[in-house]
């Protein structure tokens, strides 16, 4: 550990408490952290705040020597305190971004660009061809699936969000084979086998019955036809930090309280399979960040930090020493997004989960 970070956690542990004397420092920072102090780390420790004037000794308690801060160790600890917030506001977002911000700025990095190339490949679309797009958001994709079906065919959007539907529109204004409604994906206003091609983009992750609406996309697929799925496993999601019980902690929440459904990635070759789908291949596709930034525009760190504070996963003083580390950096997550791939079988015939 380095020197500064030893100090730091001594006046730390000593600023709302009584005196404590060595050992007992200690304890409360493996209370803390997870790790006790070496030896020579604690007392170094403790030699430099006193001759800084930021700790003195009190009277001795039997063959116990305690410490206690002095008001200029105080006003050490919460400049420090305060200066950490302050790098922590300056790289982190506070405010929660508009749902089509969002969306558009997932699109925009390179990860998300790979792996929808892959899945329009996964598609394997032909001209002349009908698709649908399932919670086409913003019409992220709807002109790459448009290029694909080429005029002679026809892409159908559909998504609940009258706002996204907007955009949507804006965007496909000059594809006359794109078109666009509001409508529920669990309850699909299309006839059956009326579609060669479906497609989802981390949609799955946020319905209420995913299954139901593997169902839907059976029902409208013709023989033959292919769904191709994007979504992620938030339980994989994996964020470097010294105390893993803190990243694990932070993950948990993810999966449990932010995504309706976090564990989708992983479930969902089981969840087609019982719609009556063949699978023809699951596709993991991994991302490593290193730049806290980048992660945070896809994370939301410092916000979603906060409502695990809330929720019960972290405690302040955790919640603090995770954002001042992933702040300080080095910095690196990975993330696991599952393209699925799946097709009616080509005999036909309904299914009846």
């Amino acid at each position: 550990m380095r020197t500064n970070d030893a100090q730091m956690l001594v006046l730390f542990v000593l600023a709302d408490g009584p005196p404590l004397h060595g050992y007992a420092i200690n304890t409360a920072i493996e209370k803390l952290t997870g790790a006790r102090l070496g030896r020579g780390s604690l007392s170094g420790a403790l030699a430099r705040l006193e001759a800084k004037g930021l700790i003195e000794r009190m009277e001795l308690r039997g063959r116990q020597l305690p410490f206690q801060l002095t008001p200029s160790g105080r006003e050490t600890l919460e400049r420090e305190l305060a200066s950490t917030a302050r790098v922590a506001e300056q790289l982190f977002e506070t405010a929660v971004p508009d749902r089509i911000g969002y969306q558009d700025r997932i699109a925009a990095t390179e990860f998300a660009q790979s792996y929808k190339q892959l899945a329009v490949e996964a598609l394997n679309v032909r001209p002349g061809q009908t698709v649908l797009d399932l919670g086409c958001g913003p019409g992220t994709d709807l002109a790459a699936l448009a290029e694909a079906v080429t005029p002679s065919g026809a892409v159908f959007g559909i998504d609940a969000n009258p706002g996204m539907l907007e955009r949507a529109r804006a965007r496909t204004a000059e594809l006359t084979q794109v078109t666009v409604q509001q409508g529920d994906i669990h309850a699909l206003p299309y006839a059956d086998a009326s579609v060669d091609r479906a497609h989802t983009d981390r949609v799955l992750q946020h319905v209420a019955d995913p299954g139901r609406v593997l169902a839907e996309a059976r029902r409208v697929l013709r023989p033959g036809g292919r769904l191709v799925m994007a979504e992620p496993d938030w339980e994989a999601l994996a964020i470097d930090h010294p105390d893993l019980e803190l990243s694990r902690a932070y993950t948990r929440h993810i999966a449990e309280r932010i995504v309706r459904n976090g564990a989708l990635g992983r479930q969902l070759a089981r969840l087609a399979t019982e719609a009556g789908f063949t699978v023809s291949a699951v596709l993991p596709v991994v991302t490593v960040i290193r730049d806290v930034r980048e992660a945070d525009q896809v994370l939301g760190i410092q916000r979603n930090t906060e409502r695990a504070v809330a929720a019960g996963y972290l405690s302040d003083g955790e919640a603090q020493r995770w954002l001042e580390h992933l702040a300080e950096g080095p910095f690196l997550a990975s993330a696991t997004l599952y393209l699925t791939v799946v097709d009616v079988p080509a005999g036909g015939g309904s299914h009846s989960g």
